[in-house]
């Protein structure tokens, strides 16, 4: 029953009601952050701090590297009614050192590593310490997550491929730069808000370096800080992206929700108040080379042995998984890179590389790691369906995650999944209209990054000098301890001398706890100036954000300036030329192209059932997990004779020559059916129909292919013709089609292809075994 608000009797009673609410929910949230203090005092304490929250056991320890590092390799515990699969290849998941300590990407159950383990991977987690060692260098790091990934890969000899390595934001571009380093070492890479193209979108914070003039601010930040530059500061920059969060919404949902709140609160704080430290060289790097300049995207970078770290070196597909919803990672950052190294969509087959990219409405930046409804859906999506990924060929993907609107009817795809992933074939043109590349910005980013190299010589040759002679570790420490994030959390906590009696007061409130009735109008009344609040944050973020860019791009747009930065303001050259292709790489695409055309008639049944089904399902430009698992559990151990690298380039390869030459590629069925008897042409055309079952039904276009490819694969005297309305004699489901046959063995099978490859080539060790 509601309380009438023009009822003196009942309104006074309202407020009393309210007034003893809110000042319990006083007491419980200054409680609440009285244990945040405690806690972070703690978490400071420990060995190897982290919010993990699965069991781990140290298997590497990156201190015991040629060039050590403060980062290790772990193996975490399966759960107790979860056992890994030792024939699935394993899973790697490295955290972000981006400010806060390790731990995200395990944060809850249904997280990245929680989906990955009930999937029945093995699975390894890439930590840090907080404090780095005197002298590491980002490409110390690199090295050091490469001989991780080797590590892992020799403790899972019987894998059925390489290890997958999950990039969490910041440690994403890092995972980019070592595969494209070292390419033989991954298997599928995943990208988790990670950005690589810092100059693209319209994120605020790019326009952060500018504004203050460069990468020089990082280099002082640095010398105060005795070598070592805080974290803190990269939190902060975080937190300024969103100030009603900050200042307000994140703080009044605890009081609002203060009997609810705490446990959800309190571990989200424990891993927000984690601050890790940089070395002067490392975040100098970072700043200079990515933040500002922008050079990893358009493979400017080198190692100091030489080697162009270019990402179209990677070999293993790449997934890029991205939200509208993230204010620090936005997908046009998150993609950029992908416009700013192909020109088209041949470009991007002829490096032999796969990129499927996802994104998602509104989830934000930390939501992709650590969301429960994510982790459900599209994490456990991604490691359930990497099979799929991995033996997709080169081209540009979008997977779309959905919930199942049609079950199988015959069970053949059953799942007890409630999410579809469909993999449809996209291109660089829609990449760009999510990035929308901006030639004119990118010159005054260009501009930017060319002062910030001015500005920080400057400083380099005249302030630092002084500044490092007066700073200490001691004077380090205590600029640290009064870092204006950190106070947050130091002063209030049981060494406060009113925690204790704020203590008692808080638990005899939760004693005597009396909550206001929903119904209650100076409730509804707090609640709509905790919203006007909000709106006037979020206006003032927005006014000044469009104040940043307005500043920016009158500073670094301005002819003087440009001038200034080497550019001429009649030139039409790009900011950031192409890298293009080196005649070692233009030599080395022409021999796969005359490779590839000349194993049009190469192969048997294996590769011929492989092309047709290619060839037919082409038209839809589409795949999902369900026509994955059921060609998987119909060619399971029937094509991978050769071994999973030789399964994977089989069926990768087939495709590409289908998109080639469709109808060269098709005309050349035959010659790969020669020697197969008859019997096993219309087994493998069984296995086609099959997998055709599975999921949705065929479009007209794809029945006459389908019937083409039945006439090559039939041998003659046999019937192959197709009648609506029949099923097949297997009781498969799908469109009504069957195939009467004189004679074959019960139930599809591929045995042939196993056989026929065993003649033609010498067996492998793993197979003698």
């Amino acid at each position: 029953m509601g309380i009438d608000s023009k009822s003196p009797l009942q309104f006074t009673a309202a407020i009393g009601e309210y007034a003893i609410d809110a000042w319990q929910r006083t007491l419980l949230y200054a409680d609440v952050r009285r244990q945040r203090g405690n806690q972070y005092r703690e978490h400071l304490q420990e060995r190897v701090p982290n919010v993990l929250d699965f069991e781990a056991r140290l298997v590497l320890s990156g201190f015991d590297l040629p060039r050590p590092v403060n980062y290790c390799l772990a193996r975490i515990a399966p759960l107790a009614d979860t056992q890994p699969d030792p024939g699935k290849r394993p899973f790697v998941v490295i955290d972000p050192r981006a400010g806060h300590g390790p731990g995200i990407g395990g944060f809850k159950p249904d997280s990245e590593i929680g989906a990955a383990i009930k999937a029945g991977h093995p699975c390894y987690f890439v930590g840090f310490l907080p404090d780095p060692v005197r002298g590491q260098t980002v490409e110390d790091v690199m090295r050091a997550e490469a001989a991780f990934v080797r590590k892992v890969a020799e403790l899972h000899p019987d894998s059925r491929g390489k290890p997958v390595v999950i990039g969490n934001c910041q440690a994403g571009w890092q995972v980019l730069m070592t595969a494209a380093v070292w390419p033989e070492l991954f298997g599928p890479i995943i990208l988790a808000g990670t950005p690589v193209s810092y100059w693209a979108g319209d994120n605020p914070m790019r326009y952060g370096g500018g504004l203050v003039g460069g990468s020089w601010l990082t280099a002082l930040t640095s010398d105060l800080g005795a070598g070592r530059f805080d974290g803190a500061w990269l939190v902060r920059n975080f937190e300024n992206l969103d100030p009603a969060n900050t200042l307000w919404k994140k703080q009044y949902n605890l009081y609002a929700k203060v009997d609810t709140e705490p446990v959800r609160y309190l571990g989200f704080e424990k891993y927000w108040g984690g601050y890790v430290f940089l070395n002067d060289v490392e975040m100098q790097y970072i700043v200079d080379n990515l933040f500002i300049g922008n050079k990893l995207a358009t493979a400017e970078l080198a190692t100091s042995d030489g080697v162009r770290v270019d990402l179209r070196n990677i070999r293993s597909p790449i997934v890029v998984f991205c939200s509208y919803g993230d204010n620090i990672t936005p997908p046009p950052q998150a993609l950029g890179w992908i416009t700013d190294l192909y020109r088209d969509d041949d470009d991007v087959a002829g490096h032999d590389q796969t990129i499927v990219f996802t994104t998602h409405d509104s989830v934000g930046h930390l939501g992709i790691f650590v969301s429960g409804s994510v982790g459900r859906k599209e994490h456990r999506k991604l490691a359930n369906n990497i099979e799929l990924i991995d033996h997709l060929p080169a081209g540009i993907y979008r997977a779309v995650v959905d919930d199942v609107r049609n079950p199988d009817p015959d069970g053949r795809a059953s799942t007890t999944d409630p999410h579809l992933m469909t993999i449809r074939r996209s291109g660089i043109e829609e990449v760009r209209e999510i990035v929308r590349p901006d030639a004119e910005a990118e010159r005054s980013f260009a501009a930017a990054a060319r002062i910030s190299e001015i500005n920080l010589a400057l400083y380099r040759n005249t302030v630092q000098p002084w500044v490092r002679a007066l700073s200490t570790e001691h004077s380090a420490t205590w600029l640290q301890k009064m870092h204006p994030i950190r106070v947050g959390y130091e002063w209030w906590s049981d060494r406060h001398p009113w925690a204790g009696w704020i203590a008692s007061l808080a638990e005899q409130a939760r004693e005597h706890r009396r909550p206001v009735s929903p119904e209650n109008p100076l409730l509804h009344a707090q609640d709509a100036i905790s919203n006007a609040i909000i709106d006037l944050l979020d206006g003032y973020r927005d006014v000044r954000d469009r104040l940043y860019a307005q500043t920016f791009h009158a500073i670094y747009g301005s002819p003087v300036v440009r001038a200034l930065a080497g550019q001429s303001s009649g030139s039409t050259e790009p900011a950031r030329p192409h890298p293009g292709d080196s005649p070692e790489h233009r030599r080395w695409l022409a021999g796969r192209q005359a490779r590839m055309r000349e194993s049009l008639n190469q192969g048997g049944v294996a590769e011929a059932t492989v092309r047709a089904l290619s060839y037919i399902l082409s038209i839809r430009g589409q795949v999902d997990d369900r026509l994955f698992r059921c060609a998987a559990q119909l060619i399971k151990g029937k094509l991978d004779a050769a071994g999973a690298d030789a399964l994977r380039h089989m069926v990768r390869t087939q495709p590409l020559l289908i998109r080639m030459d469709a109808e060269a590629a098709v005309a050349a069925i035959p010659t790969l059916l020669a020697t197969t008897s008859p019997s096993h042409r219309s087994d493998a055309l069984s296995v086609i129909l099959s997998v055709l079952d599975c999921g949705d039904g065929m479009t007209p276009l794809e029945q006459e292919r389908l019937q083409r490819i039945q006439a090559l694969f039939v041998p003659d005297g046999q019937d192959a013709s197709l009648e609506p309305g029949q099923r097949r004699p297997d009781g498969g489901g799908g469109p009504a089609r069957t195939v009467r046959r004189k004679a074959s063995p019960a139930g599809p099978s591929l045995d042939a292809a196993a056989s026929g490859a065993s003649k033609r080539r010498p067996r492998s060790p793993r197979e003698t075994r």
